[in-house]
Order: structure tokens, then sequence, then C-alpha cells
């Protein structure tokens, strides 16, 4: 299917007839109920709620409704704001930050969006606070957002003149022995799982699975992400080439769709739903408030590579680039070896490598020849020299290990009543509250490092360097992994180019924390936008390698024009029949979502449909 007929039938199927009947289908009222869709309602409106009614709500879910208000509201009009003092000390406190209902974890994207709180938020603690929010949402033509992590690049995790579920709370984590889906008993046998609340991070599902049982449950590399909005984004992180994407590991959500139903969602009960969450893209087709995930064994080690080097010239460079690319096809192209090499525009190359089911003396042997080769050229400078780490798997997320063995790799929450376990990795610290200039992705295919293809790759991501800094995420594509991995992501809603990836190439820029209403946030706009165009000559530059590749939607372009088959692929008609069978009225709306198209940008007014 071209680009040109996927358009069409993506936008063509909100218009097909929304009756559906059978068990697990929504009971909607047809093209009578969408019409009164025609746009949503916004605070002064006639139609917005009374207060009596947000009271009504608020009774429902047992007084957890809140009136949201940033923290920096007041800092210009109150010195010493308590509030605004607070919020400036924990900036770069991602866990604090995730704690306050009215910021998100990037604080805005130059010409695209800023973060901005919802007029309330319910703060669910139970499923029936999420039913009671979407039905309230759907019944007063309320914008809804939802939040977990609040993480979105895009901006989905907030909006203005909206009502926000806040699953923060719902934060609970499980581990099974032997867990089989609902309705699969005799079909799909017991297997090793964990489930967990919406609102739990990563770091809670590693410290229950990896360092209190000793197992591996394959989630984000950030610590402080949301598992449920990486899963239904497909879901990747350091060990991804042997251990495949977080969504293939699904193996059952609770879901509360449209209707305000609350909907089973696994292999046999709403198949369609199901898959749709792996990889369809957060806040779209539903609430999640539950995932069961599976676990697997642990290696005995995990490990890291570390360094950086700088040519003395642009042809040595381009050398550099060359052996690198050669060195990666022969030697880390497979399930052990994840994580990123960075080519710079300084002539420099920086490698940070991850490696799994091999052990430090393993590793060093791999690495000998291409650190022999460099050392052995006077055009070549160690900035960093390279260094291998490794230590015992289950306590690669040990809080109490990492602080007597590795401190300068992690970053503790500095509030006094944090969870101990609650660290993120200090290369990880940059990112938070980061106002985002610009942000491209690209999956590279593995004919590139075919030898023919070689030199084709090597003077793209040479061209690239020219104009900003070039990332290859190799465990971002799953090429090289287990053939098992490769069939399990096959079954999911995420572009299948990430089938035949050998890595997700990324160009971004970004400048401090910009707050609306907080201290000192004015983003120079004029940086941003050039900072942006030099990003989008620089992905250009790489992809007349791969004019066609495809993008992660969780690290993509703002901006990216024809999303649905970028985000997508060929999975997008599959994927909008999807909401058109569980959200017809188009309750949940994010940027770039499915079935976003029909709706202004700002998700308030229907244009088609």
């Amino acid at each position: 299917m071209n680009r040109r007929e996927l358009l069409k039938a993506a936008l063509a199927i909100p218009l097909l007839p929304v009756m559906f009947s059978g068990a697990g289908s929504p009971a909607w009222a047809g093209h009578a109920t969408l019409a009164k869709w025609r746009s949503r309602v916004r605070p002064g409106d006639p139609a917005w709620p009374s207060a009596d009614r947000w009271e009504s709500l608020n009774q429902q879910v047992s007084g957890r409704l809140i009136k949201l208000q940033s923290p920096f509201a007041d800092c210009a009009t109150a010195a010493g704001n308590p509030a605004c003092s607070e919020a400036l000390k924990h900036l770069k406190n991602p866990y604090y930050i995730g704690d306050q209902p009215a910021l998100t974890q990037t604080s805005g994207w130059a010409d695209a969006w800023v973060s901005q709180p919802s007029v309330y938020a319910v703060a669910a603690s139970s499923t029936a606070d999420v039913v009671a929010a979407v039905n309230f949402a759907r019944e007063h033509h309320l914008r809804l957002v939802v939040k977990g992590g609040g993480h979105s690049y895009q901006g989905t995790s907030d909006a203005p003149d909206s009502l926000l579920v806040w699953t923060r709370k719902m934060n609970t984590v499980s581990v099974h022995e032997a867990f089989v889906a609902r309705g699969c008993a005799g079909v799909q046998a017991p297997q090793p799982a964990v489930s967990v609340g919406a609102g739990a991070m990563w770091i809670d599902a590693y410290e229950a699975v990896t360092t209190q049982h000793g197992r591996y449950v394959q989630g984000g590399g950030c610590t402080t992400v949301g598992v449920a909005g990486l899963v239904q984004s497909g879901g990747f992180g350091s060990f991804s080439k042997n251990f495949g994407m977080a969504s293939a590991g699904l193996l059952e959500a609770e879901i509360v769709t449209a209707d305000g139903v609350t909907r089973i969602a696994n292999a046999r009960t709403n198949p369609d739903l199901f898959w749709g969450i792996k990889g369809g893209g957060g806040g779209s087709l539903g609430v999640i408030t539950r995932l069961t995930l599976r676990t697997r064994e642990l290696p005995n080690t995990f490990g890291a590579v570390f360094g950086a080097i700088k040519a003395s010239s642009d042809a040595a460079y381009r050398v550099l680039i060359a052996k690198a690319i050669s060195f990666y096809q022969s030697d880390l192209f497979n399930r052990h070896w994840g994580e990123q090499m960075v080519f710079k525009t300084g002539n420099v190359l920086q490698f940070s490598m991850v490696f799994q089911g091999l052990e430090q003396a393993q590793a060093e042997k791999i690495w000998a020849p291409f650190l022999d080769w460099l050392r052995s050229r006077d055009e070549y400078a160690f900035l960093s020299e390279a260094k291998v780490l490794s230590l015992p798997a289950r306590h690669f997320w040990d809080a109490e290990f990492l602080r007597q063995h590795a401190s300068s790799f992690i970053v503790s929450d500095d509030r006094p009543d944090a969870p101990r376990n609650h660290v993120l990795w200090a290369g990880d610290e940059g990112q938070v509250g980061q106002f985002l200039h610009g942000y491209r992705s690209a999956w590279l295919p593995d004919s590139l490092l075919q030898q023919e293809r070689q030199s084709t790759l090597v003077d793209a991501l040479f061209a690239s360097t020219r104009e900003w800094d070039m990332s290859l995420h190799f465990n971002k594509g799953l090429a090289g992994a287990p053939a098992e991995e490769i069939a399990a992501a096959r079954n999911t809603a995420t572009n299948p180019d990430v089938l035949t990836a050998f890595a997700l190439a990324i160009c971004a820029g970004e400048g401090p924390a910009a707050f609306p209403g907080m201290p000192g946030a004015r983003p120079d706009l004029a940086e941003a936008r050039s900072a942006a165009q030099g990003i989008d000559r620089c992905m250009d530059a790489l992809l007349k390698a791969a004019p066609d590749a495809g993008s992660y939607v969780s690290e993509s372009n703002y901006f990216e024009a024809a999303w649905q088959k970028s985000f997508w692929g060929s999975n997008y008609p599959r994927l909008a029949a999807v909401k058109q069978k569980y959200d017809p009225q188009g309750l949940f709306f994010v940027h770039h979502g499915v079935g976003s198209e029909v709706w202004s940008a700002d998700g308030f007014t229907r244009l088609h449909g």
C-alpha cells in the first residue's frame, strides 16, 4: 500500500458505520451520537459542568478530584512562595516532577507545545475512579488526558482546559510464578509474570522482578518512565536486542474503554484491542489500569563499555566511522549488545554500549582488536579512555548495591521521604524538564550493514555529522535479535520496519527547563529554531541512505507530516479500525495518535467524520 492509499484508507475508516454487535463490542448509538461531538467543551462555555456536577464527580472518586495549578503559577507575584521554591529545588528530580499532576517530564517543544496543566485531575487509586472520570468526560464532552509517568515528548501527557486521569497512585506490582491470562486456561501454559498498575514506573517493576526475585522483565532504560505508556508505544530497553520489545511481552491488560466499560484484553479476549495497545500509542484506545508482562530468566552478568575518540581530521573521522560500522557488523550485531554510538559534529565518536549473556573477559576480548587499532594510529586520541565494566545482573537496578559500588552512575530522589530504590541513571538527568528544540528518528534497515552498502551508510553518517550529532541506538532495532523475539514483535502494532532495523537513528536538541511561570523560563526561540533546522538537515542527510525509513512514535518529530505511515506503516488501517470500534466518538485524543486526523490540532474541534 503506497502512502496515498494508506492515508485514504485511514481517513475513510472514521466514516464507517459504528454499530457493532457481539460479545465485547461497545454499544454506541450510531451516527446520531457522532453528530453531537462536533466540538468539546471548555471552561466558560455554557455547557461546561457546573460546580455541583464537579462535586458529584469528586464524591464518586472519594474526594480524589484535584483542582490543578502549576507550582510555578505564583512565582512572579508571591516572593518566596513555598510551592515555587519547592519546585525550583527539585527541578532536576524526575520523581518529584512525576508526583506533580500539573507538571510533565518535558516542559515543552519550540513552536509546538508548552506544559500546561489540566483544569481538574482525578488522582485515581482504583479502576472505579478511572471509570468515573471516563464517564464524566464522555457525558460532558470534555477533553480527556491520561498521565502515568508523564514522559511524552509529544505533549500528550497534558492539555489545557481538560480533565486529567492521573494514574500515579495505581502503582502496585505483583510477581506471579505461574500466570495464565483470563480465558486462556488449557491454551496457554502457565508462565512467570509480573502485574503492574498503570502508574508504576520501571524502577518499581525492576525492583520487584530483578532485585527481589532474580528474574528479568523487558522494560525501558529510563527508570522513571511509566510502564503503561512504554508498553503502548512499543517499548525498548537497553537489552531489547535479546529480549525484544516490552509490548511483545504483554500477556494481558485491563483497560477502560470510551464507553466506561472495564475490559480484559489478551490473546483470546478482545484480541483486536489487545493487539492495538501493543505499540499502537498511548492514550488513543482507552485507559490502561493494569498490565501483566512475562518475565524471563536473568543472565548472570550485565555490563557496559564506555569511551570517546577524537579524529584529527575530517578524512580520519570518515575512516573512523567506517571502522566503527564494520566492527559493529562483525562483532556487535547480535543479541548480546545494545545501546548506542554517537557520531558527533566535532569529529568525535562516543560509545556507551551494554552487554548481557557475556562475562567481562569475553567483552574485553571482543573489543580488543578495535581498541588496539585505534591506539596504534596517531590520528586518533581518546578523550575518554575505553572502559569495560560488569556487575551481577541481579544488582543492575539494586539501588543500595549501586550506592556502594557505582555511585557515580546514579542519582537518587533527593526528598527525605523518598523510597530508597528510587534512583535514575546519571546520564538521564539532563532530560529532566527539558525544552525540546527538535527531534527526529529513523529505523535503519540491516541491509545497510551489508559489505557492499556500508560505504553508503558511512557517507550518510559523515554528512549528517556536518550538521548535528547523530546517535545510533542499536537496541531499538530488532535485526540481530533471536527469531522468537522478532516473531513476537511482528504480532504488535509497531511499524514493521523495526523487525529489519539494526538501529534507531536519533538526532535531537534541547534547552533547559522552561515551565510557564518559572523564573527565568524564557527559551531562546531563535536559537531553538536554528537548532531545529540543523536537526532536520542532519536527519535528511542520513535518510539519503534509507529514504523510506519509518520512525518510533515515542521518539519522533512533533511535526511529522506522514505520521500514520512513519509510526505504524502498513498496520495503521487495522489500528484505525480498532479505534473506530472501541472509540467512535473520539473521546481519546492525543497529538498524532490513532484517529487524531479527524480532529483539530488541539483536539477540541472535529474536522470531519
